[in-house]
């Protein structure tokens, strides 16, 4: 019962966390509907997707389109990731996009004041959320009208108020804003060669979709003759887990752990049953002589089979009940590793489904003996002479290399994922991100940076301070409007561009190849300063001087830094742009002193609240933001820890019955052997030879599934480490060890014996 109720809390709490990622973002009415619209960008032979295109694609598409009932442009990719919302003396950090004035009417987000045809119509209009509106106001309740401050700047009129994002949505955001508010002062977006909002369109129903694809694919080229790209719309219930692209196919994403996981709680669940099975079926052969008097008595067969399946029922209801117990103990925990707020409730579905895994294990546990046992006729088993046939030996075999097979495969994972995710944090980027501090340039920063950056400087422990605009490892700004000496015509290359202030080259100390950074000595309006990946593809030998026209303005190339990571080790290093332009920064950058941490954050937080009054100093760590690209990659590197242990666990406590229930049917043996002048050693061997050869068989197999499962796994990332030798000769090593341990210790006990108990008859 505890092997079985242990495999059955894993398979609980992975169906929790499966169902729970199945489940975000198809709360929406409109599910079948919705549908995102991405971009295929060739990049010189290479096709890039994105989810963001021009700035005239939501309007044009609903205009045009026949089979387009509503669609929208949205800003996700141009918003900070805090703003400041004022109302009188309170300010609140919160998240919000600008987005068309459809979008309560594609959505299901349930708007509680105000109409969804008019919230978002006004330019000056702002929705906010439920939680906003009562740390603001303090009620939800006559706020419409209401003046609140966007960063200080803009004044807006609450227009309505939604209830808070739904947990299982991925779309996150605590208010909204009118996206004709931000074209009109972005005008550059309204054109047909931009990079710039995302799109989402709801359907008509009964639209084929591969059809609409096929006609909206040279959409933009239509718009644009010399377009390098091309359009299809997904289901927007499948950004969330289909989120890969190489190279304009879909290659996976999130449901690839989704799938992974659920694989892991099969095999979980079909190890303990098979567990199971074999204790019982130990356990039922002690009752032969009780099996054989009930048939001599006139027992059919049918009802002793019935007794064991029953016995079987019962005890998978009492382990699935122990295992509901230790779930709902477990949940907290296991929501804070997979950072979800997931809840047992017993829905319709859930109870069918503990129902039906109940029955699966009880009639699983329970058949065989029922079937084996009953199946004898009363004389062979009142004489004992029950001899397990050639098949029957073979099955069990197989099933203890299955097991352990899974569980050799199972630690090498969790070594790999280990050292990977190890790497990843350990790795030379190229830059130094740690102790860096950002936060967002707000108050004072905002109108006097010059200021504000030579005053922190002063702060004990900052060792050097600049800004930028948004994220520095953000991999969503990019442009493909630059040219060069030597470029071809038609060719079109996406180069990621970075928007920053004086001395980030040294806060970051990102290394330089050849030239200078950017300079207080020299004019900078005019000058840009690439990497080595941005040299290698305009085939320059010397870069520094040679001019570059970005955006239709020639600039000249004063540095080359060296390939540094900035974005996610899954990808190769892109060709990077920098440009100094203070007055587009966003993001206050600053070092710290290693070691005195806590010290300079109160100086810092001091410093803030002296020269910005009334805002919260709300900073964070730059490795935070490294670390967020590989949220899921730990995440399952924990959970793949625990359940790889509790597999090995059950595993090791199925080889134990099974040596109880062979230890069992050699009892009479080893008495006579024992009589005969075996000793206890010569009897553990004898006992263990078999098993240690099954379990040999088993790593033989798992070791080159485990070598391929884990090349596969580690090809998806530009930078890896290499598969060493004891990655797999440690996880061979360990599993011998545990079944020698477990072996050892039941054929200990079983040569322990009095030989005369042994032998002696009821």
């Amino acid at each position: 019962m505890i092997g079985l109720s242990t495999g059955l809390t894993c398979t609980l709490l992975i169906y929790l966390w499966v169902n729970d990622e199945l489940s975000v973002d198809r709360f929406h009415i409109n599910d079948d509907q919705l549908y995102q619209v991405l971009i295929n960008r060739d990049n010189s032979g290479e096709i890039i997707t994105q989810e963001h295109g021009p700035g005239l694609l939501a309007s044009t598409l609903a205009d045009e389109m026949p089979e387009v009932e509503h669609a929208v442009s949205y800003t996700h990719a141009f918003r900070k990731e805090k703003d400041i919302v004022s109302y009188n003396e309170i300010h609140i950090n919160a998240t919000g996009d600008h987005v068309g004035e459809d979008f309560f009417k594609m959505f299901s987000y349930e708007l509680l004041h105000g109409t969804k045809d008019d919230v978002l119509v006004d330019k000056t209009s702002i929705v906010i959320s439920e939680g906003l509106a009562m740390k603001l106001f303090g009620t939800t309740d006559n706020v419409i009208g209401k003046i609140v401050q966007l960063d200080h700047q803009k004044l807006l009129n609450v227009s309505g108020v939604f209830k808070d994002v739904p947990e299982l949505s991925h779309y996150k955001f605590d208010f909204l804003l009118s996206y004709d508010a931000y074209a009109d002062d972005n005008k550059w977006m309204l054109s047909w060669s931009n990079n710039a909002p995302g799109t989402y369109i709801l359907l008509k129903k009964g639209t084929d979709i591969n059809a609409f694809n096929e006609k909206i694919k040279n959409f933009v080229k239509r718009k644009q003759s010399d377009s390098n790209v091309t359009i299809f719309a997904r289901p927007f219930s499948d950004s969330y887990l289909y989120d890969k692209y190489e190279n304009g196919v879909l290659a996976g994403g999130r449901i690839e752990y989704v799938r992974l996981f659920a694989i892991i709680a099969v095999f979980i669940l079909f190890i303990a049953c098979l567990n199971f099975m074999n204790l019982s079926t130990a356990r039922a052969s002690r009752r032969i002589k009780e099996l054989g008097i009930k048939k001599a008595l006139g027992a059919r067969r049918e009802s002793i089979a019935i007794q064991f399946l029953s016995e079987g029922m019962l005890m998978a209801a009492l382990s699935v009940f122990i295992a509901i117990v230790i779930t709902v103990l477990l949940l907290p925990g296991f929501n804070e590793i997979t950072g979800k707020q997931l809840v047992l409730s017993f829905q319709l579905r859930t109870v069918i489904g503990i129902i039906i895994i109940t029955a699966l294990t009880g009639l699983v546990s329970g058949s065989y003996p029922a079937w084996y046992l009953s199946r004898f006729k009363p004389v062979v088993v009142l004489k004992g002479t029950i001899i397990g046939s050639v098949g029957e030996i073979w099955v069990r075999r197989g099933l203890v290399v299955f097991q352990f097979m899974s569980s050799v495969i199972l630690i090498v994972s969790v070594l790999v994922v280990y050292k990977q995710i190890s790497f990843i944090q350990t790795k030379n980027l190229g830059y130094d991100k740690d102790n860096i501090v950002s936060f967002p340039r707000e108050g004072w920063a905002a109108t006097n940076l010059d200021a504000f950056l030579a005053k922190i400087k002063t702060v004990p422990g900052v060792i050097n301070a600049s800004s930028m605009m948004d994220n520095f490892i953000d991999g969503r700004t990019s442009t493909y409007e630059i040219e060069w000496s030597g470029k071809k015509q038609d060719e079109k290359i996406d180069f990621q561009f970075r928007v920053i202030g004086p001395d980030l080259f040294e806060t970051l100390k990102i290394e330089m190849s050849e030239g200078r950074t950017f300079s207080e000595k020299f004019t900078e309006d005019s000058t840009v300063i690439v990497n080595e990946a941005a040299i290698k593809i305009m085939g320059m030998e010397d870069a520094i001087g040679r001019s570059v026209k970005l955006w239709g303005k020639n600039r000249t190339i004063v540095g080359v830094t060296s390939d540094f990571q900035f974005a996610s080790l899954y990808e190769k290093v892109k060709p990077l742009l920098f440009i100094r332009d203070r007055s587009a920064t966003s993001s206050i950058m600053v070092r710290i002193q290693p070691g005195s941490e806590v010290e300079t954050i109160i100086a810092l937080n001091e410093f803030y609240a002296k020269f910005n009054p009334g805002l919260a100093f709300d900073f964070k760590f730059m490795d935070q933001d490294y670390q967020a690209l590989y949220h899921a990659e730990r995440r399952v590197a924990t959970l793949s820890k625990y359940f790889a242990g509790l597999a090995i666990l059950i595993s090791c406590m199925g080889l134990y019955g099974l040596v109880a229930f062979i230890a069992t049917r050699r009892q009479k043996e080893i008495g006579i052997r024992k009589i005969l002048g075996s000793t206890n050693f010569s009897i553990v061997g004898l006992l263990s030879k078999d098993f240690t050869m099954m379990v040999v068989i088993a790593i033989l197999i798992a070791l080159p599934a485990s070598y391929f499962i884990a090349k596969e796994w580690l090809d998806k990332f530009q930078y890896r480490i290499e598969l060493e030798w004891w990655f797999f000769a440690g996880a061979a090593s360990l599993t011998l060890a545990l079944t020698w341990v477990v072996v050892g210790l039941q054929t200990i006990k079983a040569a322990a014996l009095n030989p005369l108990e042994c032998v002696k008859e009821e």
